[in-house]
């Protein structure tokens, strides 16, 4: 008997493991047949099971950003938006162009291999969506085409701010689910009818 729980309990495990691996294989975030991910594997390019580098990620393996940007701004802005902070400087050290895609474990950021385009966000993201700003009632208020981050518009299972944002904020999380390609462009939803958008926006 005990052997069956034992053989259920590595066949669950396992039937997660293959579906969490199946989300990323095959997706442009799929870097284990690169020639300078030696290890051959998918997820050591972002996370390590030991000695983990200090970062707000589960076990974080990648080399940092140390890139000023130059962020977003508009006379229709009414967040405050200053340099990338949280999850999204997660996704800059690839997506910024300074740091090598090697660049993970104990390698340096030589460069090599530098992410190309149409993944390359470069150090300008001026023309980019902002992000690292604090989502609250008060912008919605202020904004007036905001809704509040405790409306559940977004159809995944919550609020605003429980299913976008992280510790109040906008991030690149926010909007993309770099683990899960199913909508394209790693997006959380399926932005048909610009839904994604409309989740917070009510224009």
């Amino acid at each position: 008997m005990k052997t069956m729980k034992l053989l259920f309990t590595l066949l669950l495990v396992a039937g997660f493991a293959t579906v969490g691996f199946g989300q990323i294989a095959g997706t442009s975030h799929d870097m284990s047949g690169e020639l300078w991910n030696a290890e051959g594997e998918i997820c050591i390019v972002c996370h390590t099971p030991h000695n983990a580098l200090a970062s707000n990620a589960p076990l974080w393996n990648r080399a940092a950003t140390s890139a000023t940007f130059t962020v977003y701004s508009g006379t229709t802005l009414n967040a405050t938006v200053g340099q990338p902070t949280g999850q999204s400087l997660l996704c800059l050290s690839c997506h910024d162009g300074t740091v090598g895609l090697e660049s993970y474990g104990s390698a340096t950021a030589t460069l090599l291999n530098p992410i190309g385009t149409p993944g390359l966000l470069g150090v300008d993201l001026s023309n980019d969506h902002p992000i690292s700003f604090a989502y609250d009632d008060a912008l919605a208020t202020a904004d007036g085409e905001l809704h509040a981050p405790s409306t559940d518009l977004s159809g995944l299972g919550s609020t605003i701010d429980a299913d976008m944002l992280f510790g109040g904020q906008m991030q690149c999380a926010s909007c993309h689910d770099v683990h899960d390609d199913t909508h394209g462009n790693f997006l959380i939803m399926s932005n048909s009818a610009s839904a994604l958008c409309l989740t917070c926006h009510d224009k």
